[in-house]
């Protein structure tokens, strides 16, 4: 055995004289269970939004997806309604990227994160050479509460306060320090519209929430994908310095260890089903939370999977087989297909669960249209 070997053995049986162990199938099925992907809940689309913290919607249709994986009768309507009254809404919270959140989580998790967006802004700090942007803040909550604008709209109009400023980066500046919402139409089922931007609090009409203590994110975070480390939450946030939130809060969680030694939190009565527990197929939307939270992504990506989900910057839609990333698929809407293409050979039982899964997520998404389910090629590694 080498000394790396024997150093990670001998981590691993100490962390088990001082709390349990979980292994990667019971992390596995501990988190499924939290996502609502082990049995399909009948929470009401909202509530599920709430209880995941928000779905990842850097493009309009994966928030829908990310339901029909996970909810009993759903129905893109159940969404699509909520968001045009105002009930949830498209914003950048978590990591810089777009969510879809309930109004209230809005006017509280963007203050959370906000100084992380402050951070963004050094990567910017060349273009916006002589901005003020204290002053930027101010002219642009005054543009996009006058009536909703588009970037482009808003990179002109800053242009004119800033002319030697690179346009880009004072768009980008707007956005990082003024918590903007994407307004109906872009985002409802079956409609289109491009993105323009006003502020979460006209859009809602209430104030933004006064900045909230860390504490009782985290235990949202480990009810919705526990249990987790401290890194883990880190890297769902995009935030630092989250230690002492989990300390504050130690007495009031349990604590386990991962394989590898790391502490793991949790919530004392949260789900943790056997790690023989079956785990249907799902069929989830590209940059879905469950692949994105944890900074250990292996509870759900096989290491001979990592990066198999992405090529570059463009990532594909997934699929779990057994709890795990299996493939991935697209609609080839031309030739009225499903395309399934898992990584590595399926059982024929597989292959029947996932057809039968594939025809009940049309049938939700796309009622009366029909398409043939077809098993593509397995992707090489």
């Amino acid at each position: 055995m080498t000394t790396k070997a024997r150093k990670t053995a001998g981590t691993v049986r100490a962390a088990a004289t001082r709390a349990p162990v979980l292994d990667l199938r019971a992390l596995n099925r501990a988190t499924l269970d939290r996502q609502l992907l082990l049995r399909r809940s009948p929470l009401s689309a909202g509530a599920a939004v709430e209880h995941l913290l928000g779905l990842q919607a850097q493009n309009v249709k994966p928030p829908y997806y990310a339901l029909a994986a996970r909810l009993d009768g759903f129905t893109p309507e159940d969404l699509s309604g909520p968001m045009a009254e105002r009930e949830v809404v498209r914003i950048v919270t978590m990591r810089s990227t777009i969510h879809t959140h309930t109004a209230t989580d809005a006017l509280t998790l963007r203050p959370l994160v906000q100084a992380a967006r402050d951070r963004e802004l050094g990567i910017f700090r060349k273009g916006l050479v002589g901005v003020d942007l204290d002053r930027l803040a101010v002219l642009a909550r005054e543009l996009v509460e006058a009536e909703p604008r588009t970037m482009k709209e808003l990179r002109e109009a800053l242009l004119v306060e800033w002319p030697d400023a690179d346009p880009q980066a004072l768009a980008i500046a707007a956005r990082c320090r003024l918590p903007l919402v994407q307004v109906t139409p872009r985002g409802l089922w079956g409609r289109s519209g491009q993105v323009a931007l006003t502020t979460v609090e006209h859009w809602l009409g209430r104030p933004a929430e006064p900045v909230p203590t860390p504490d009782a994110t985290v235990l949202r975070y480990l009810a919705a994908f526990g249990p987790a480390s401290v890194k883990d939450m880190q890297t769902w946030a995009g935030l630092t310095r989250l230690r002492e939130a989990f300390e504050r809060l130690r007495p009031r969680l349990v604590t386990f260890y991962d394989p590898n030694g790391v502490e793991l939190f949790d919530l004392p009565d949260a789900p943790r089903p056997a790690a023989d527990t079956p785990a249907p197929p799902r069929f989830l939307p590209e940059f879905d939370n469950l692949l994105l939270s944890h900074a250990d992504r292996t509870r759900v990506v096989p290491a001979e999977y990592w990066g198999r989900a992405w090529q570059g910057n463009v990532a594909h839609r997934t699929l779990l087989v057994d709890g795990f990333l299996a493939g991935i698929w697209k609609i080839d809407d031309g030739h009225g297909h499903l395309v399934v293409e898992p990584f590595g050979r399926l059982t024929k039982a597989q292959r029947d669960e996932v057809t039968a899964e594939g025809a009940r997520m049309l049938d939700t998404m796309h009622p009366g249209t029909s398409y043939d389910i077809r098993f593509g090629t397995v992707v090489a590694s």
